[in-house]
């Protein structure tokens, strides 16, 4: 039975700790929180103890630091965790600075820790249907590949500073996601963004509706569209077109309920409206396949480079939209 120290005791903390709390090879053993009255609050749920972060991350029986905290503090605990010895899974991004995140990997591949990073969308049995079908050249070389991700409402206002913006918090997961359906690097970004949700993130300095696109060297385009808005619920698509087909990733609904009537109407569900609702299945699978490699002592199915990755090209992504030019990345 595999140890956890969970360091955050906020909303994603606690996605965490029911999947550790459900899967027969993890304990959640500790809490760690900002807050003590919520972290007092999910340790008493699974029966784990309080324990300071750095007491947590040190601490012998703990065999797994899983990083749920704030987006700026990810780099600074994944290395104390790395340097203790701990099996790491930490959420995306792995920090907000980009030279901090690539000294942060480079640290923690020399010490050959397991480090996995949190994409969960990888783990959707229908994303990943998705990638066999692609894998297995059902539609023949892939041309052009969309994916739509618009959240329900805006994220609090308190999380703002600390996210670093759509485009390392938000569009993250689908940098990622064109990494994994495309199975080659994009060499050009360019995007264009506007404040139109919310104009308390355009005070923040943020944007709120993007569209970025990217290209491989092959030529193969990615167009990615996000909106921290969508009055009918969580909106996740993806559509791929190649030389003999498409293959399409749908909403999933509340319901699979379609009514047919007399007055010419037909009517479906809207989409589940929360992330913890639409990825449930993703989370799952995501913390059994870490739990699995950790104990197994097998390859991760995501590594520290990976995190690397989609961050360069958020940043591609931010110095698109300041300086409105297609820029270059090298993978």
């Amino acid at each position: 039975m595999l140890k956890v120290a969970l360091l955050g005791a906020g909303r994603i903390a606690r996605v965490h700790a029911k999947h550790i709390d459900d899967n027969p090879d993890s304990v959640l053993f500790s809490v760690s929180g900002s807050s003590s009255g919520n972290a007092g609050e999910l340790a008493e749920k699974y029966h784990a103890k309080v324990l300071a972060v750095t007491q947590a991350i040190n601490h012998p029986e703990v065999d797994i630091v899983l990083i749920a905290t704030p987006n700026d503090t990810h780099a600074d605990f994944a290395l104390q965790a790395a340097r203790a010895g701990k099996a790491i899974f930490c959420e995306k991004p792995i920090d907000l600075n980009i030279e901090r995140v690539r000294a942060c990997v480079e640290e923690i591949n020399q010490l050959a820790v397991p480090f996995m990073i949190g994409f969960n969308r990888r783990f959707d049995p229908n994303h990943a249907a998705l990638h066999r079908a692609l894998s297995a050249g059902e539609i023949g070389e892939l041309e052009h590949l969309q994916i739509s991700s618009r959240d329900p409402s805006p994220p609090p206002q308190e999380n703002y500073p600390d996210s670093g913006g759509i485009f390392r918090d938000m569009t993250i997961h689908d940098f990622d996601m064109a990494r994994f359906l495309l199975q080659e690097e994009p060499i050009a970004v360019s995007a264009i963004a506007a404040a139109l949700v919310n104009p308390k993130i355009k005070a923040a300095g943020d944007v709120d509706v993007v569209v970025v696109t990217l290209q491989t060297a092959s030529g193969k385009i990615v167009v990615i569209n996000n909106s921290r808005r969508s009055g009918y619920g969580y909106d996740q698509r993806i559509e791929a077109h190649g030389q003999l087909g498409c293959l399409q990733v749908n909403n999933v609904p509340a319901t699979t309920l379609v009514k047919f009537t007399e007055d010419n109407a037909v009517q479906s569900q809207k989409p589940l409206y929360s992330v913890l609702d639409r990825y449930h299945a993703a989370f799952q699978q995501q913390w059994q396949a870490f739990v699995t490699a950790v104990k197994e002592n097998k390859t991760l199915p995501i590594t520290a480079d990976d995190g690397l990755k989609a961050l360069m090209l958020a940043e591609a992504a931010i110095e698109s939209l300041k300086t409105q030019k297609v820029v270059t990345v090298t993978l």
